[in-house]
């Protein structure tokens, strides 16, 4: 679970000040680091991307068929949930 701590004051008078405070000095500004190396999450995302592609690729027509009508009723439901 993130530290919430560390973020940004929400209320504008508090975040006012922060910002003064940063502006004169008073406080540091330090980025907020999510603990993540920046090489894995390239890796992480760029075989996200391919994923879709090689499952479909292995898939035949009447496999991708079926799924895509399980996707599209799982959309559908969704959708009269809201409506409810």
């Amino acid at each position: 679970m993130p530290d919430r701590s560390r973020k940004r004051p929400r209320d504008p008078n508090q975040l006012a000040k922060l910002i003064v405070d940063i502006a004169t000095g008073q406080v540091e500004d330090t980025p907020e680091d999510d603990g993540k190396d920046p090489a894995a999450v390239a890796l992480g995302r760029k075989g996200g991307l391919k994923g879709g592609k090689a499952r479909a690729a292995k898939m035949t027509a009447e496999q991708r068929s079926e799924s895509a009508r399980r996707a599209a009723a799982t959309r559908w439901q969704a959708q009269r949930d809201r409506k409810d």
